[in-house]
Formats: C-alpha cells, structure tokens, sequence
C-alpha cells in the first residue's frame, strides 16, 4: 500500500475510532509502530485534532470535531455548493454560524484562481434573497441540539400576546421562513404542540428537574401533522391565481390547499377558534385575492379591524 493510501485511510479509521492505540493501527496496516508514529504525526500536522495518552490504558483519541477525508468535487459542484453556503448570509443568526463561515472560507480559498474567478463572476449574477430581519435568534444551537437529543429545555419566551414567561419545552425541529427562525416543539406548559419564534426565545437552558421527555420520534416540522385545532371552527374561502400563490408562501397553510387546474384554489378545513386574530390580518392581507365563506366570527373580525383601519385614513 502507498503512503498516500495508507494515510487517507488512516485518517478515515483514526475518525471511526476516535479512540485507538499505536499497537492496533499498526497490526491493522501491517507496519511497524514506528512507521504509525509517524503517519500520526503527518496526520496530526494537516489538521487531524489529535492528543495522546500515557501509561498503560493509554493510547491516541481524536478530540474536537472529527476531520473529513478529502472529498473531490466537481468544479460545477463547487460553485453549487459555495453558492448554497453563501445563500445562508443573509440571516442574521444561523445554528452554526462560525462553522458556516469557516467552511465557505476553505471552500473559496482552496479552490483553483479560474474557479474562484467564476464565482467571483457570478456573485452579481445570482443571488437568494430572503428578507433581513432586525431580531436576532441566540439559542438556534440548543435548540437544535435539544430537537436532535430529544431533551427538555427551559426558554424564557416573549408572546405577543401574553408578554414573557418561563416554559418547558421539548423542540422538534428549526426551520427558517420568510427571513424569521421557527422552533415546533412540546409546550409542558399549554399541554400540546406550539410553533416559537425563534427570536422571542432570550434565553435557554437544558431542563434540570427532572422532566421526562416526550417520545417525539415520529414527529416532523409540518404544523399540520403536529398540532390539532383547539376549539375547532371550519375555514373555507375561494382563492383566485394569485390568493393561491399568495397562500403557496406561507408554511402553515400550503398543506391545506385545494388547487384546480386553472390555478384558482380553495382552503377548507378546521383552524382554532383563537387563531381568528391572526388569520384576520392575514386575509386582510389576501384583498380581493380571497372570497371567504365561513366562519362568521371571522366575518365580522375582519370587519371590525377594517373599520379600525379606516380611522386612520
């Protein structure tokens, strides 16, 4: 086996194992451990994070992140990828803000120059736009982390409606819509599923009383699969091309769409009785986009906030 070889391999192994001694990586290669020695020193001097052990249940362990074997990329796929990195720029928090950056700075860098001109050509080209907010989301990490390990968290949350407060939630996921951060996950305290802003969330901390999770394993980001109208009243209203457009857009309400081939469409199904606030600006927002049917209390709420509305003008 070549050199070369052997150390793309070992690399690969050092990472599989993470924890190994000189012994078993040189029967495994068949070479001596002197020659391992100095493989994982090369190793060690092109980045792989390695630290050693002394005595006799010593050996080697790999620490911090494990480094990926080199991976050969296409040059259409390099600039694929680079352009799927730079997209994320314009959010002004991301759950793994710092790895993001530095990735896209080792992808341009170690690029060939006629490469990077390329891209460097096509940054005024091609772009992703998603609005800039002012909010910052601080707590994208733990959020993540505690949707992927299936852990408690304590948040302390902002509403809207009801000011800030301390609850106990366990996360699904993250997603990110329209330029805001989403968190879906298990409020304890309202005893179903809720969808936070992320930006809302000041503070969170791994739950330390001792509350059992929830086996959410079943469970995916889609508002519609995880939460079950409260008080349940039916929503039904025509859409012209452009209301089924306008409604396309919005996550939550996409997988409640009745679309026709002429591109006109409908919704009809059964929302809670306290999201008519919500759903009142919204269909304000639809104008003449949206004939609604039903319900009457969003009738007349929409009503109501028109005549509001008209004080001002």
């Amino acid at each position: 086996m070549s050199k070369s070889k052997r150390l793309m391999e070992l690399m690969m192994t050092v990472n599989r194992k993470r924890r190994f001694k000189v012994q078993e990586l040189a029967d495994q290669f068949g070479v001596s451990k002197r020659t391992i020695l100095r493989d994982l020193q090369e190793l060690s001097e092109l980045g792989v994070p390695l630290y050693s052990e002394v005595g006799p249940h010593g050996g080697y362990q790999v620490i911090r992140e494990r480094v990926l074997p080199p991976i050969a990329f296409t040059e259409g796929e390099a600039v694929a990828m680079f352009f799927a990195v730079h997209a994320l720029r314009h959010y002004s928090s991301l759950p793994f803000e710092a790895e993001s950056a530095s990735a896209l700075s080792k992808f341009y860098l170690h690029m060939p120059g006629d490469v990077r001109d390329r891209i460097d050509s096509m940054k005024d080209r091609v772009d992703f736009i998603t609005p800039t907010r002012r909010g910052d989301a601080p707590c994208l990490s733990i959020l993540l982390d505690a949707a992927i390990h299936r852990k408690v968290l304590v948040i302390k949350y902002k509403s809207k409606d009801e000011g800030t407060s301390n609850r106990q939630i366990q996360p699904v996921g993250i997603y990110a819509n329209n330029g805001f951060w989403y968190c879906t996950g298990y409020c304890f305290l309202r005893h179903g599923f809720r969808v936070f802003r992320c930006d809302r969330i000041s503070e969170a901390v791994y739950d330390v009383t001792g509350m059992e999770p929830l086996d959410l394993g079943g469970i995916r980001l889609s508002r519609r699969e995880v939460a079950k109208p409260r008080e349940p009243i039916h929503l039904c209203a025509e859409l012209s091309r452009a209301g089924v457009q306008r409604c396309e857009a919005e996550l939550w309400l996409a997988p409640m769409l009745v679309v026709y081939e002429d591109g006109s469409g409908l919704i009809d199904t059964d929302v809670s009785r306290g999201d008519i606030p919500f759903l009142t600006e919204f269909f304000i927002s639809l104008g003449n986009e949206a004939i609604l049917q039903e319900p009457a209390e969003l009738r007349d709420s929409i009503q109501s906030r028109l005549t509001e509305l008209l004080a001002y003008y």
